[in-house]
């Protein structure tokens, strides 16, 4: 082997190792933007977790597909930030038998501890989920 062909090899191998580093990197990043409540616990809601996620500069929050939503008259998301203020937002269903299932956490909310699902007209917490520490 000439000593032209062992910097080739030599490069390409450093060249691929970037890459991958770099790869891996960016997964990583990405991957930080995503945090998994533990499971609902409560009066009416148990099982299914809410996922928070960054899409550009919005803060979104997604219910699991195994949340079942509580047979109440008026189940609503509600949050508390790591400071214990709540914050009381839309309501889980809508028109019809269509669910929000996702929101927009408005830019007024500091963080989020704990995901709550809150009975408006009863005024009762039905499920309660956190997260490992304060997320957004």
């Amino acid at each position: 082997m000439s000593k032209v062909s062992v910097i080739q090899t030599i490069r390409t191998g450093l060249f691929s190792w970037l890459i991958g580093t770099i790869l891996l990197t960016a997964m990583s990043a990405l991957a930080a933007d995503v945090h998994t409540s533990t499971p609902f616990v409560g009066k009416k809601v148990n099982g299914g977790t809410v996922t928070h996620s960054r899409a550009g500069d919005k803060n979104i929050l997604t219910l699991s597909d195994d949340f079942k939503v509580p047979d109440t008259p008026d189940p609503h998301w509600q949050l508390v930030d790591s400071k214990g203020t709540v914050y009381l937002l839309q309501r889980l269903g809508i028109k019809g038998d269509k669910v929000n299932t996702s929101i927009e956490v408005p830019s007024y909310v500091p963080d989020i501890a704990k995901v709550q699902i809150w009975c408006a007209f009863a005024e009762t917490l039905l499920g309660e989920a956190s997260f490992e520490k304060p997320v957004m």
